[in-house]
């Protein structure tokens, strides 16, 4: 034993101690005895949670608020446009050093796995080059999944499909895409089938930017899921952001989910940008951008939210914090239940690490050590209190920590002052 976790609570409400041997964790017992030696982690009945998973983020593109100039229509169309004008002046070393700095602020929040699309239209490939450097840096605490991205798409200005394999031989992850950017419906269902074919043959995953439109007409997921079926991809293949789906009529919605499920197609909503980036032609009744998140559970589709920016041509907002992000989604999503606030946790730990294929993810005997203390009773409290990380641990070494949060009031007309503990207790 080199940790021992103490006087904890599990997401299930159940009194834990958590020892970890090397970089896995060894037993979880109501109560277990510290080793010789070993580092004591008081949890002071704090939760004590898997890391945060964020399914969808780009990284090449993050911290770079502003450059070169800042986004005045706040359009989706518009981000894109700026990214297209921050890509001749990047450098391998600012991208690196930018996505090296987040890195950081993702672990201080217990965030420890990331899937991050990187742009390959560029022939230099210059952001895949750094951000598989930084893929190496932060390996052993951090695992961050690259997905080749062809921003402007795959056809657009020309077919870049052999960039896209190169990236996937320097050692990128997964397969991505964005069909409703292509010139046309039909170029966009082209790229779909093509970029399954490459994930089937190559026995990787795939994860389009699919359907980011207030288009109702935009119905690329459909394609998704017939092909990730005819493929044999269910399990290992998603639809990010699916926005227009929140514009589609109900009749057209009732054929497409039971398709998405029987296929096994995961999807990735974004509350926080899809929220701040869709609906800007609407004046009003105005729609609020997010898919149709609590339908597709109900159908048993898998659903995961991801954090997609940070301070970036899209997003000037964004601290890393998936418990935002769980917060937004289930607000905007009207989940509000005891049920789907605790599912809304689930979809910022392991229903995400379950798309991105994660191993060894959990808090069982034989996991990766990877956890978060958090200060909250439950899931809900989490939530509902951005509950501060008390300490993190991230494959066997505790990477962070911070004091408990307290607060000293001295009020007038109160005979004493007062302080109080956030979190449990």
């Amino acid at each position: 034993m080199d940790i021992l976790v103490q006087g904890g609570v599990l997401p299930d409400g159940t009194r834990a101690d958590i020892a970890i041997a090397g970089d896995r964790i060894a037993e979880v017992a109501p109560v277990i005895d510290p080793a010789p030696g070993a580092r004591i982690v008081d949890a002071g009945g704090c939760m004590i949670s898997p890391p945060f998973v964020d399914p969808h983020f780009h990284m090449d593109a993050t911290l770079s608020f502003g450059l070169p100039r800042v986004n005045q229509s706040g359009t989706l169309l518009e981000g894109i446009a700026l990214w297209g004008e921050l890509k001749p002046l990047l450098t391998p070393e600012a991208v690196r050093d930018r996505a090296l700095a987040y890195c950081d602020w993702a672990v201080a929040q217990g965030l420890l796995a990331i899937r991050s699309h990187v742009d390959v239209c560029d022939p230099r490939l210059l952001a895949v080059e750094a951000l598989l450097e930084v893929k190496q840096l932060v390996a052993p605490y951090l695992d961050l999944q690259l997905v080749a991205f062809p921003q402007d798409g795959l056809y657009r200005n020309g077919d870049i499909t052999a960039q896209l394999l190169r990236a996937l031989d320097m050692g990128v992850d997964v397969v991505g895409g964005i069909p409703h950017f292509e010139r046309t419906m039909a170029d966009g269902a082209r790229s779909v089938t093509a970029l399954c074919e490459i994930a089937a043959e190559r026995g990787l995953m795939v994860d389009l930017h699919c359907d980011e439109s207030d288009d109702p007409l935009s119905r690329h997921v459909e394609t998704l899921a017939a092909e990730t079926k005819h493929f044999g991809l269910g399990g290992r293949s998603a639809g990010s952001h699916l926005t227009s789906m929140h514009s589609m009529d109900n009749y057209y919605v009732s054929k497409l989910l039971p398709l998405m499920a029987d296929a096994g197609l995961a999807a990735i909503a974004n509350p926080l940008i899809n929220i701040t980036l869709q609906g800007r032609h609407d004046s009003y009744p105005k729609r609020r951008g997010m898919t149709r998140v609590k339908e597709m559970v109900a159908h048993g589709i898998r659903v995961a939210y991801g954090h997609d920016c940070v301070m970036d041509p899209w997003y000037s907002l964004g601290s890393g914090d998936m418990l935002e992000v769980a917060s937004m989604g289930l607000h905007v999503a009207q989940m509000t239940s005891m049920t789907d606030i605790a599912h809304s946790f689930d979809m910022v730990t392991g229903e995400a690490a379950a798309i991105l294929n994660l191993q060894g993810y959990g808090l069982k005997p034989g996991c990766i050590a990877s956890l978060v203390v958090l200060e909250a009773g439950s899931k809900m409290e989490a939530i509902r209190l951005r509950a501060a990380r008390r300490c993190v641990i991230a494959k066997g070494r505790v990477v962070a920590t911070r004091p408990p949060a307290t607060t000293s009031l001295d009020l007038p007309g109160r005979p004493d002052s007062v302080t109080f503990r956030h979190g449990p207790g």
